[in-house]
């Protein structure tokens, strides 16, 4: 089991109001003492576990028993699940019959985490979604799905249709995400915390420590971009459109990443954005433990653009951490960035590295402009995407699953 920090709602008073909060107290009093389980792939790295660890002790903090368990593999298991993830975006890579036996066999290795008197099992993503054929009489089970699905190979989506139609519902982030399933779907957008280490205010004293920890010139503009290393944040079309930017406006690009548990990947692309950058000086790339939220914190704060160059995305959360900083953000047009970025309100959208490049060279030309945008990205977030109704609209979720609807897919914020 996870151990989480211990969080109170009253905690976001000030930044959503009493009033949220105590509807959704009277919300959650109707499932007071419920047990509800959480599992997924990893405790660290990656917006799940992040969104975990701030969903699960709000919901104690409402009057849930809310628990969080991680199931366990070796890499060979991680690489079947990587390949199955790249499916769902769009790949068509085999999953053969070697891939599934041990996708099964982990699977069965992992069947004790399940708790047998739980209320309701929340399963988060493919990795463990095999559990559901562990499911008793006692409970309800939720398929919480954070990928994009509107593009995912058919035999892939065929190989877990099969499973996630045993769940009794299923949470994606978008519209656009749900499929045409048997079981009701909810769409529920993700959020972040605002009161976290990666989200918090930080003094000038402790920005510019980072920056000088890692070498950056506080003086020439930062293009900033923070995800892990893989195929489909497009790293290397980021450091494309950094170099054409570049020769009009001195800037620095840094690209921040962690090493993540269950992404096998990770290391080969890390060594194809080396090759990338070459030995361009303003070109830094960061490799980031598990427990450096706050430097992620200051090196987004310190930043003059902050980009998302993505070409899948199930949402994109540092695009969300970004804007609550007040920052203009150039992301990529696909997934859940394009509910985020407001096209000239909130910040810009982009096809290609050139034009993130066209993009950058504005931003930096017009600081002012930038500054507008990143105010009202700001108070977009604010409005949409707090810890506050990330709960409401599991707590809704969680009653419609147990008392039932009618209506196939239910939208929740």
């Amino acid at each position: 089991m996870v151990d989480v920090p211990e969080k109170s709602l009253q905690q976001y008073a000030p930044i959503v109001g009493d009033k949220i909060l105590r509807e959704i107290r009277q919300l959650a009093s109707y499932l007071r003492g419920a047990r509800v389980q959480h599992i997924n792939s990893t405790a660290q790295g990656g917006g799940v576990a992040e969104l975990l660890a701030m969903l699960v002790p709000l919901m104690r903090d409402a009057g849930i028993d809310a628990t969080w368990d991680v199931m366990q593999g070796n890499e060979p298991f991680f690489e079947v699940t990587k390949l199955l993830h790249n499916n769902l975006h769009g790949a068509h890579q085999p999953l053969t019959s070697e891939m599934r036996k041990l996708y099964w066999e982990t699977t069965l290795q992992n069947a004790g985490l399940v708790l047998r008197d739980a209320d309701f099992v929340c399963i988060h993503d493919p990795q463990p979604v095999g559990l559901v054929r562990e499911r008793g009489d006692k409970g309800r089970w939720i398929w919480r799905c954070h990928i994009d699905l509107a593009d995912a190979d058919s035999a892939s989506w065929s190989f877990l249709r099969q499973l996630v139609e045993r769940f009794d519902g299923g949470i994606f982030h978008l519209p656009d995400y749900a499929k045409d399933l048997s079981i009701p779907q909810f769409i529920c957008p993700p959020a972040i915390d605002p009161l976290s280490a990666k989200n918090c205010e930080l003094d000038r004293a402790e920005i510019a420590s980072v920056l000088e920890k890692h070498g950056l010139d506080p003086k020439l503009p930062i293009v900033l971009q923070v995800s892990r290393y893989d195929r489909l944040k497009d790293p290397v079309g980021v450091i494309k459109g950094f170099k054409l930017a570049a020769r009009s406006h001195p800037c620095q690009l840094v690209l921040v990443g962690a090493e993540v548990r269950d992404d096998p990947e990770s290391a080969q692309v890390l060594s194809e954005v080396r090759e990338a950058a070459g030995s361009d000086p303003d070109i830094h790339l960061l490799l980031m433990e598990h427990d450096a939220p706050r430097e992620v914190n200051a090196l987004q704060r310190a930043a003059t653009v902050v980009v998302q160059k993505s070409l899948k995305e199930g949402f994109g959360l540092t695009v969300t951490e970004a804007m609550w900083k007040a920052k203009p953000v150039i992301g990529g047009a696909v997934g859940g960035i394009r509910r985020q970025i407001i096209q000239g309100v909130t910040g810009y959208l982009v096809h290609s590295p050139e034009g993130l490049a066209y993009r950058i060279r504005q931003l930096l030309g017009n600081p002012e402009l930038a500054r507008q945008l990143g105010q009202s990205a700001k108070q977009f977030v604010i409005e949409t995407y707090m810890p506050t109704a990330y709960l409401r609209q599991w707590l809704l979720a969680l009653l419609a699953v147990r008392y039932g609807t009618e209506t196939p897919v239910v939208a929740l914020a």
